[in-house]
């Protein structure tokens, strides 16, 4: 058993697609079109083969839910990992990206928070070794 893909959900799937390919970085992987949606994913550029993030419509009423409480809460819906949490956010300002908090350490760690523009927060984390 392994994880191939995870998933998102994302109010607005083209321009999910747009913010997380041309602000984060990602790369489109799968775009099949699957009646009034699209199975979208897309993967790290530098590991095409590795595992895929899907932009998930939200519109099942529970999905919608979620994705407003959690955010309400400030609770982040994924995190991804960077070599270097101030370089990373200094980057993705300068791309327009609008963090709802700046780097902060928290011991074993140093994280920031993001909004996705379609729904969610997303936090971006470096362990210390």
């Amino acid at each position: 058993m392994r994880i191939e893909i995870t998933s998102v959900f994302v109010d607005d799937q083209t321009k999910a697609l747009d913010f997380y390919t041309n602000k984060l970085g990602f790369e489109l992987k799968h775009d099949v079109s699957a009646g009034d949606y699209r199975w979208l994913t897309v993967v790290d550029p530098q590991n095409p083969d590795g595992i895929q993030l899907l932009l998930e419509p939200n519109q099942h009423p529970a999905a919608t839910s979620f994705q407003a409480a959690i955010k309400k809460d400030n609770i982040p819906a994924t995190q991804f990992y960077v070599d270097d949490v101030q370089a990373e956010y200094d980057r993705l300002v300068a791309e327009g990206v609008e963090f709802v908090m700046g780097p902060t350490n928290v011991g074993p760690s140093d994280i920031a928070i993001f909004d996705d523009t379609v729904g969610n927060l997303i936090q971006i984390v470096h362990l210390k070794n």
